[in-house]
């Protein structure tokens, strides 16, 4: 079997502080005591590496200045050139990570993602970068806010990254050295220990996400909340489909967050019916799912005016 090698993925726009953070890393003993390390450059930062200063003096540094360089014969040339412990990427923040990861060598084993960025621009890069933001915020670990000012927008920032990434952890880097961890509570815009969590229009995709993450916390509860009704003859007359179409990031990354629902008689509901729907929830092996999933059990229907806005997000 092919020695795995780990590697650590460094994400964030220009001028985020990502080559600061490596920097720092590759000098701290404890990071560095030594270990062959391949550190892949993917973009010409303010700043430039200074190897002299790294603690271990077996680091190897390969540049990556063109996307359409990131190819499995090119990374897999990397990676054999050197014998390597480990691989540090300084990913270019223009670029998709799919292009990454499609590209990565089977030996790869990727350790951990962080995500740097500058204080001062994260709240205008995801307004103006919002997809690009989004395709880093969903597979950090880590977040860290650097340069971080008094006056930090903190909820904001909160906000932003939880819309996307629901375990990531947020890290504020001052410019004095200080390190302040996010403590903002999650809490949840319903009560799910009600006797029926009541799930308002503008929090179905909050919803949603939650319970795809812990599906055990809604085992035998009851809801209630508005969908849009979709019929598949294969499900038969007595099943629908019903959920709403959910935006994560942006107009492409639309999709329907459908749910089973089962009636004790034939449903007369039909495909773009809107429904405010009570139903019990069993947590259930089902084919739509091939595994485990969300299955409702219908107690109540009453046909229901749209949501507006009819798409559901998570801002």
């Amino acid at each position: 079997m092919k020695k795995q090698i780990p590697v650590y993925i460094f994400l964030g726009f220009l001028e985020g502080g990502k080559t600061h953070m490596i920097q720092e890393s590759l000098e701290d003993e404890r990071f560095n005591s030594g270990e062959k390390t391949m550190l892949i450059c993917c973009e010409e930062g303010v700043d430039d590496y200074d190897p002299s200063r790294f603690w271990g003096k077996n680091v190897y540094i390969e540049r990556i200045d063109d996307e359409a360089e990131l190819t499995p014969d090119r990374l897999n040339e990397i990676t054999n050139k050197h014998l390597i412990d480990r691989i540090i990427v300084e990913y270019n923040g223009m670029w998709q990570l799919e292009t990454l990861f499609m590209s990565m060598p089977e030996s790869w084993d990727i350790y951990q993602i962080v995500m740097a960025a500058d204080c001062a621009t994260f709240e205008l890069y995801n307004a103006n970068m919002r997809q690009l933001m989004f395709d880093k915020l969903s597979a950090c670990e880590m977040v860290v806010i650097n340069r971080t000012t008094p006056d930090a927008n903190r909820e904001e920032i909160h906000k932003i990254v939880r819309g996307v990434n629901s375990r990531a952890e947020i890290v504020y880097d001052f410019p004095d050295g200080r390190i302040e961890y996010d403590d903002i509570e999650d809490e949840l815009p319903f009560d799910v220990d009600a006797p029926v969590i009541e799930i308002d229009d503008r929090d179905f995709a909050i919803w949603y996400r939650d319970m795809g993450e812990d599906l055990a916390k809604y085992h035998n509860k009851t809801v209630k909340f508005k969908g849009l009704v979709a019929r598949d003859p294969q499900l038969g007359s007595k099943c629908i489909i019903i959920g709403r179409h959910v935006m994560t990031c942006c107009a492409d990354d639309i999709t329907f967050g459908g749910l089973i629902c089962n009636f004790k008689k034939e449903s007369s509901l039909k495909t773009g019916d809107w429904v405010l729907l009570t139903a019990k929830v069993k947590i259930e092996n089902h084919p739509m799912y091939n595994r485990q999933g969300p299955v409702l059990y219908a107690e109540s229907t009453a046909f229901a005016v749209k949501p507006n806005p009819e798409l559901a997000t998570f801002y």
